[in-house]
């Protein structure tokens, strides 16, 4: 490790030197299942042919110019995005904070323009939307604002999978202009909200003349089963923020809008260095062109579906399991005690997950992932958990003795 890097992580000890589909490789030729995808970047897993082609040929003419110039590349993602998930046009930015960012801006200047003074978004508690001020100031985790105070005002805080609750906002918040929410809940555990709760939040918007305003962040780009998690509901949003899987791996972030949504900002209004560059774009559309071509959309539902099973047939009579949830190959496995070792232990057993909550078990693997990696994911984390289990009797028996 390097003395000159901050301490904003804490690194589990191995180096990866390469990867190929749902597999990596560290520095001393030891071989992992990747069940975490980068924290949910890259879908069509490690080295992909597509994307390596794409990321050279660009490379090889032009990588950049800057959104002063036209940008045919982004021009074809704009439009392939917003036909995909019905929204009229797209801001291109780097990252998942960056689209959130650009979502509150939006929301913030339709409400200007609608001549709210201080327009107000609703968040809701355990949320999580990225780390810039804004973001972190949007996101239900204290844990993650805790030092940088004062908070970014401007947002009015509800409980996740309560519509009454927002019903309530509604009527003593008269300045509220939009919604922002995770339609499936994934730093904060993998909770998956009841089946009308976001086709009620679009009544409500509607109602209120509200923005709905989606953070698709980790759930976009097939990762539940659809290419966009709401899509499970039949629920339009007006605004989509996207990232993660989008670039495979490569830095891109959007945030899609539709109706007066759309056409809130105007030139001079928002901006972006790097965002949408050629190179980024070229890596975009390889990835959402491959997952057509391979039909990867429909093959993520099943594929969960069958991890899900499996992982609740091996693991049904675990006393330490608390519950066992997910929707496509976004899985959690809740435990009934903190489970952070689990990292460790994974990673000394050739897999690499990641914990949430404390106790919730991610798993977030490549779309790729094809039966027989999917049964040797399940037998590994099923044997891992059993023993962690067993351990944690013993340790308790021997404190009773």
């Amino acid at each position: 490790m390097s003395d000159h890097l901050m301490s904003t992580y804490a690194r589990l000890p191995v180096t990866f030197e390469r990867g190929e589909g749902v597999w990596l490789w560290d520095n001393k030729g030891n071989k992992y299942l990747d069940a975490l995808s980068g924290i949910g970047v890259c879908g069509l897993g490690h080295a992909h042919p597509a994307v390596a082609e794409a990321l050279s040929k660009q490379a090889s003419t032009l990588i950049h110019t800057s959104n002063l110039y036209n940008i045919p590349s982004q021009q074809a993602l704009a439009e392939k995005l917003c036909a995909l998930a019905n929204m009229d046009k797209a801001f291109f930015c780097n990252s998942g904070a960056e689209a959130i960012e650009t979502s509150i801006k939006l929301a913030r200047l339709y409400g200007h323009n609608k001549g709210i003074d201080r327009p107000s978004v609703i968040v809701t508690e355990n949320s999580f939307h990225g780390r810039t001020l804004a973001t972190l100031s949007a996101t239900g985790n204290r844990k993650v604002q805790a030092g940088f105070e004062p908070l970014v005002q401007g947002f009015i805080r509800a409980p996740y999978n309560d519509i009454e609750a927002l019903k309530a906002v509604a009527k003593n918040s008269p300045d509220a202009v939009a919604i922002l929410v995770e339609p499936i809940q994934g730093e904060g555990g993998i909770n998956i909200p009841d089946a009308d709760y976001l086709s009620s939040i679009r009544t409500l918007c509607d109602e209120q003349g509200w923005l709905m305003m989606l953070d698709e962040i980790q759930t976009g780009i097939g990762r539940t089963g659809q290419y966009f998690a709401a899509q499970h509901h039949n629920v339009v949003a007006d605004v989509v923020a996207v990232a993660k899987g989008l670039g495979n791996g490569v830095p891109i972030g959007a945030c899609l809008a539709r109706g007066m949504a759309a056409t809130t900002f105007q030139a001079g209004t928002h901006g972006s260095t790097f965002g949408g560059n050629p190179l980024a774009c070229s890596a975009a559309l390889a990835v959402l062109n491959t997952l057509d071509n391979e039909q990867l959309i429909k093959k993520s539902q099943l594929q969960g579906a069958r991890i899900l099973s499996a992982l609740q047939s091996q693991l049904t009579d675990s006393e330490i399991v608390d519950n066992i949830r997910g929707q496509g190959l976004m899985i959690g496995i809740e435990l009934k005690q903190p489970c952070t070792e689990l990292l460790k232990l994974c990673l000394d057993e050739g897999l690499l997950i990641s914990i949430q909550a404390n106790n919730v078990i991610r798993l977030l693997p490549p779309l790729i992932i094809n039966d027989t990696e999917a049964d040797l994911l399940v037998t590994k984390l099923a044997k891992i958990i059993q023993a962690f289990a067993l351990s944690h009797t013993e340790t308790q028996q021997s404190l009773a003795g």
